[in-house]
């Protein structure tokens, strides 16, 4: 018999909160997990960026008070299609969809939206947050690079963030650390750098690797997985005290709650 209490490991992507538990808590503040369904070389799964955003969420929403919601896994992958498996939505409508989101729950009380992002090539969630200015829903974007600065460092990522594009050691070490039964064999002899992608966006990713692979995954560990992530529930600070100042002020060192 399946013990109850041992969730299949799939579910740790989904909240499972009832409308009750919704309703209790009356968060100020929900986080939406945006990912991709989109190749990451022959060793990491194709939902890695849906992975990661909700690896993010998970552990904001356990330090901070936030709506948990569940993650938008299709999104702006064209520049990855000469792979097989790579699935994408135009960015008309990833920006339609995260604004249906938004004033949903705008309608049910909740004012303040972060999307945590898990793609690079999302561009236009730039101008999602950009134009929810006087909607009625504060929006914001993270991590931003910032954040992401501070978390390699931090870490001791040893790829420039340029190199570091692709499958590499960020990405890698994040799902070694979140996920190593979803990381197969191959990533210690895939290392590859193409710094000059000048013309990614006209071309896309193909005529730059033959792998898909942009970076230097052998240098990858769980132990950077694992302070990468630490590092971001950190920088999340910032953004919930400007989006919820009355729900930010604690000890030093404590979340509020």
């Amino acid at each position: 018999m399946t013990d109850p209490q041992v969730r299949p490991p799939e579910l740790g992507l989904l909240p499972l909160d009832t409308t009750r538990d919704a309703g209790a808590g009356r968060a100020d503040v929900a986080v939406l997990p945006i990912g991709s369904f989109e190749q990451h070389g022959p060793y990491l799964p194709l939902a890695t960026d849906t992975l990661i955003a909700c690896a993010i969420a998970r552990e904001v929403a356990a330090a901070y008070p936030v709506h948990r919601l569940p993650p938008v896994t299709f999104s702006c992958s064209h520049e990855h299609s000469a792979w097989p498996g790579t699935v994408s939505i135009s960015a008309t409508t990833l920006h339609a969809v995260v604004g249906d989101i938004a004033e949903s729950l705008r309608r049910s009380g909740v004012r303040n939206l972060v999307l945590i992002n898990g793609h690079g090539g999302n561009y236009v969630l730039r101008n999602v947050v950009q134009e929810s200015l006087g909607t009625g829903v504060r929006m914001a974007l993270f991590p931003g690079s910032a954040d992401w600065s501070a978390a390699r460092e931090r870490a001791g990522v040893e790829t420039p963030s340029h190199s570091d594009m692709h499958a590499g050691e960020v990405e890698t070490s994040i799902l070694l650390h979140d996920h190593p039964e979803l990381v197969r064999p191959g990533h210690m002899t895939s290392d590859f750098l193409a710094d000059d992608r000048e013309h990614l966006l006209t071309l896309g990713l193909r005529p730059y690797t033959e792998t898909g692979v942009v970076g230097r995954p052998s240098l990858a560990s769980a132990e950077k997985g694992k302070e990468l992530l630490a590092t971001l529930v950190d920088s999340f600070g910032a953004y919930f005290s400007l989006l919820a100042p009355e729900r930010s002020a604690a000890p030093a060192g404590e979340v509020a709650r």
